[in-house]
């Protein structure tokens, strides 16, 4: 039985807000959740970086359009962007790890939006992802990007893995997919799926 659900999709395709939705319809029938999403930041109706906010509200930034890294810190880089590597950690480790001390007759939920190049300069992430994958006492609501390019290790692991299931999110199907994403998480979190 698939315990895990992690959405796919180009970028842009709306995985993000499915996740949003997601959460907000699993916490308003009581589904204990913890977890972060990213997201977009603009300037002038440009894109200038991706912002990691958590559930709880906390907000630092992941990525900005940078030409040089600030001294002392490794250049990590996608494209334009240059990945804060300390303040991406600094929010988001916490939360994998007490997302990971769960328990009880009906799991919680970790979302986490997204795994994808950025995040996976962290071997940290990479670390509290895996053992949220392998640990009982934890349902993943996630998203990774479409393969494209060279594979993402982590990615491919999650994809290949008899507890996750993996949905396919397109322009079509966006908007009469949220359903089937909270039932799965539900049905992961009681045993029943």
């Amino acid at each position: 039985m698939a315990r895990h659900v992690f959405l796919t999709g180009p970028p842009g395709v709306g995985k993000t807000t499915l996740i949003q939705k997601a959460s907000e319809a699993l916490r308003a029938s009581g589904v204990p959740l913890d977890g972060f999403y990213t997201e977009e930041v603009r300037q002038g109706g440009r894109r200038v970086g991706f912002d990691v906010v958590t559930l709880s509200g906390a907000r630092g930034p992941l990525s900005r359009v940078r030409s040089e890294p600030p001294s002392g810190t490794r250049d990590c880089r996608v494209g334009p962007y240059l990945v804060d590597l300390t303040s991406f950690e600094q929010l988001v480790l916490p939360v994998l790890r007490s997302a990971g001390s769960g328990g009880g007759p009906a799991l919680p939920v970790c979302v986490i939006d997204e795994i994808g190049k950025m995040e996976l300069f962290s071997q940290p992430f990479v670390q509290a992802v895996r053992r949220l994958l392998s640990s009982l006492g934890t349902v993943i609501l996630g998203t990774i990007p479409a393969p494209k390019g060279k594979p993402l290790a982590l990615v491919e692991e999650i994809r290949s893995r008899q507890d996750v299931v993996v949905l396919s999110v397109t322009r079509e199907n966006r908007n009469c997919l949220l359903p089937e994403i909270v039932t799965r998480v539900q049905s992961s979190r009681t045993g029943a799926g």
